[in-house]
């Protein structure tokens, strides 16, 4: 039987995020990941990972909370809607939707900044830390424990009232929590994602191969000159790739986010393929300065460009 304290501070927790915007909040208990630790093991043995060497590091802290945050206790999982009607300009170059706007990291950090605060001045001394999509961390496994969704067969999150196209944080404390029940698996016989995937990452349903993603080869990759196996099979897409969740039919029951900073700038929306071609640096740096385009920098960008002609 769960004690009316942690119950309290479990509802209180949840009070918050949906107080600071977030469209989902979930809580697990924080203890090691046993099935995901075979599954990353084989995914990682058969080179999928590409060459995103940091997801060899850390093996055991990525798989297990208390290493990660000693001490800990619960797993909270949040996410944030980033989905827009906006549209791009069709006939050009394409940006992933979350990349339209301004840097969901700075967004969101600030937010979890704001959320701990809030615990340890309403419920006392708790310990933790937040995360951003920015260290060892098995977000949509986390996110599925805590039933915010079910791990598609894209290997994104997907939730059955408001699809995927939203961000995932955590906040990782010492403090006991309820947790919640996970979902079921809602995909199906559906194949949409790995019929639809331009270079067919999806290898098997739930594996992505990331060293074939459009996302990897537009964002990760740092080679100079990407491979010519993927030469006209990338869809006109310069930075990520939406295929595998514009085709989702959990997706049309996505709604428009609610965050202004994710709001794109208008003139790029409509920028012709001859304009991205002819962008200048000082343009990129002007254009990008608070962006998640300004990972791939602006020799990244031209070099997808380059590749798409």
């Amino acid at each position: 039987m769960v004690s009316t304290v942690i119950e309290e501070n479990t509802k209180l927790v949840k009070k918050i995020a949906y107080d600071l915007g977030f469209d989902f909040v979930g809580i697990s208990k924080a203890q090691k990941l046993e099935k995901e630790a075979k599954q990353l093991e084989n995914w990682l043995h058969q080179g999928k990972h590409g060459k995103m060497h940091y997801m060899e590091q850390w093996f055991d802290k990525r798989l297990d909370p208390t290493l990660l945050v000693p001490g800990s206790k619960s797993v909270i999982s949040l996410g944030y809607n980033y989905y827009t009607e906006s549209k791009q300009n069709t006939e050009s170059f394409k940006l992933s939707k979350y990349a339209y706007g301004f840097d969901y990291h700075e967004i969101i950090k600030s937010k979890l900044k704001f959320f701990i605060d809030e615990i340890q001045r309403l419920i006392g001394a708790v310990s933790g830390r937040a995360f951003v999509d920015s260290a060892p961390v098995m977000e949509r496994q986390w996110a599925q424990r805590s039933g915010l969704g079910w791990i598609g067969k894209n290997s994104l999150l997907i939730n059955k009232n408001k699809g995927s196209f939203f961000f995932l944080a955590e906040l990782i404390l010492d403090i006991e929590l309820q947790a919640d029940l996970a979902t079921k698996d809602y995909c199906g016989t559906c194949t949409k994602c790995i019929d639809a995937c331009p270079t067919e990452a999806i290898v098997n349903p739930y594996v992505v191969d990331g060293s074939k993603c459009i996302s990897y080869l537009t964002i990760e990759l740092k080679d100079q000159i990407l491979p010519t196996e993927f030469k006209g099979k990338m869809d006109n897409w310069m930075f990520g790739c939406d295929v595998c969740q514009d085709v989702c039919p959990w997706n049309r029951f996505s709604t428009q986010h609610k965050e202004p900073k994710f709001n794109p700038n208008e003139s790029m929306m409509n920028f012709s393929k001859q304009e991205w071609k002819e962008l200048t640096e000082d343009v990129f740096n002007q254009l990008f300065k608070n962006s998640p385009i300004k990972r791939t920098k602006f020799e990244g960008l031209k070099r997808n460009i380059g590749f798409l002609e």
